[in-house]
């Protein structure tokens, strides 16, 4: 069974870059067709897609977050990450690794707020 588990600080201040990290157990990150994303969620608001690196290392990222977003992975770890940079108040947000296609896995989510 595939399971997925955030980790990473619960507080940033403004300006810093958040950093967080995916573990995946149970399978490959490098597996065909699997495409790992980092969706998250604002306090009251709906889930937000951010950026997916795929099973062959490709990344693709949301337009309005593109020029603050970078996901990266380490297969040897088998793990994932994402890093966005200039962070604000408004990032604050549960952030969630997920694999919301192929085989439909999500991490429990982290929660992350910006904040001096």
């Amino acid at each position: 069974q595939v399971q997925l588990q955030e980790s990473g600080p619960g507080l940033v201040k403004p300006s810093q870059t958040l950093s967080l990290t995916c573990t995946v157990s149970g399978g490959s990150i490098t597996t065909s067709y699997y495409a790992w994303s980092w969706i998250r969620q604002p306090p009251g608001k709906g889930l937000e897609w951010m950026g997916v690196i795929a099973y062959d290392g490709s990344t693709y990222y949301s337009p309005s977050l593109k020029s603050r977003t970078s996901i990266s992975r380490d297969t040897s770890k088998n793990q994932f990450s994402l890093q966005l940079s200039s962070v604000t108040p408004e990032d604050t947000a549960v952030y969630y690794c997920a694999e919301p296609g192929v085989g439909g896995y999500w991490g429990q989510g982290t929660q992350v707020t910006v904040s001096s």
